[in-house]
C-alpha cells in the first residue's frame, strides 16, 4: 500500500481527492492537511493544519491542491524529506518549476509531478492540438471555468498554447486594428496565439481550441462536468510517481510508458 497525504483537503478538489484515494486499491489515505479546515474531518480522518503531519504519518506521496503561495513553501520541504509530491495547484511560475527541479536532484530527494490538468481527455486534447498545429495558420483558445477560479488564463490553456507554439511557431498576424473594448481579442500567448478566459457559475473546467486555415477549421473541445473526471489521473500519478525521478511535467509520460 502506498501511503498518501492530501494538502488542501478542506477544499472541494482536495476532498474529492481524499475520497478517491480512500476508495482506491493499493493506496492508503493517512494524512490530510488544510490550515483553513483544521479540526474537521474528511473520510474519517482528522484534518491537520500543519504540513509536518505528512512526515509524521510517513507519507510516501502527497497530493497538493492548494495555492501557488502555499505550494512554494510545502513542496520543497516535502521533497527534502524524501516525499514524492503530485501537484495540481495552478498559478505556478517557471521559477517555481526550476526550483523544484533543482530540489529533486539532491540525494534522497522526493520526486515531483506537476500537471496542468489531470483529466485524461484534457491530456489527449493538448496532444491533439500539438499534432494539428503545423497544419493550420491561425488558432485561438477559449477556456471556461467555474467562477471561483482566481487565476486566468488556466494552466491548461497556457500549456496548450505553449505546446502548439513549440510545434509550429508560424502563425498569421492578428488583423485587428480597432479594438472597441480593450481586451476583446483576449490575451496574447506564445507565438501570438490568443487565449480567452470565461468565468461562469454552473461550469467546472472546459476548453475549446479552434484552428483555422483557408476554407476550413478544426475545433477541439474538452469538458469536465465533475471533479471526478480528474481522479483517474490523480490516482495514476500517485501510483507511478515513484518511477519518475526529478521533475515531471504533465501526465503524458505516465500514459505513454
Amino acid at each position: 500500500m502506498i501511503r498518501v497525504g492530501v494538502n488542501g483537503a478542506g477544499g472541494r478538489m482536495g476532498a474529492t481527492v481524499c475520497r478517491a484515494v480512500a476508495g482506491a486499491d493499493g493506496l492508503d489515505l493517512v494524512a490530510a492537511v488544510d490550515p483553513g479546515a483544521g479540526g474537521s474531518t474528511v473520510e474519517g480522518l482528522a484534518i491537520d493544519s500543519v504540513s509536518t503531519s505528512f512526515v509524521t504519518a510517513e507519507c510516501e506521496v502527497v497530493v497538493d491542491f492548494t495555492t501557488a503561495a502555499a505550494a512554494r513553501e510545502s513542496v520543497p520541504n516535502l521533497v527534502e524529506q524524501g516525499v514524492n509530491v503530485v501537484v495540481g495547484t495552478t498559478g505556478l511560475s517557471q521559477g517555481d518549476l526550476d526550483a523544484w527541479d533543482a530540489a529533486t536532484n539532491a540525494d534522497g530527494a522526493g520526486h515531483v509531478l506537476v500537471a496542468a490538468n489531470f483529466s485524461i481527455s484534457a491530456v489527449l486534447m493538448m496532444r491533439l492540438c500539438e499534432l494539428a498545429a503545423p497544419h493550420f495558420d491561425t488558432a485561438e483558445i477559449i477556456e471556461l471555468h467555474h467562477d471561483a477560479k482566481v487565476d486566468a488564463p488556466s494552466g491548461t490553456a497556457l500549456t496548450t498554447a505553449a505546446r502548439m507554439a513549440a510545434a509550429s511557431p508560424h502563425w498569421a498576424a492578428d488583423p485587428t486594428t480597432d479594438e472597441k473594448l480593450p481586451g476583446a481579442r483576449g490575451g496574447v500567448g506564445p507565438a501570438g496565439i490568443r487565449v480567452h478566459s470565461v468565468r461562469m457559475r454552473g461550469m467546472v473546467a472546459h476548453q475549446e481550441v479552434i484552428l483555422g486555415a483557408a476554407g476550413q477549421t478544426l475545433t477541439l473541445r474538452q469538458d469536465s462536468y465533475d471533479r471526478e473526471s480528474f481522479m483517474p489521473g490523480v490516482l495514476l500519478a500517485c501510483r507511478r510517481i515513484g518511477e519518475f525521478p526529478g521533475l515531471t511535467l504533465g501526465l503524458d509520460a505516465l500514459l505513454a510508458d
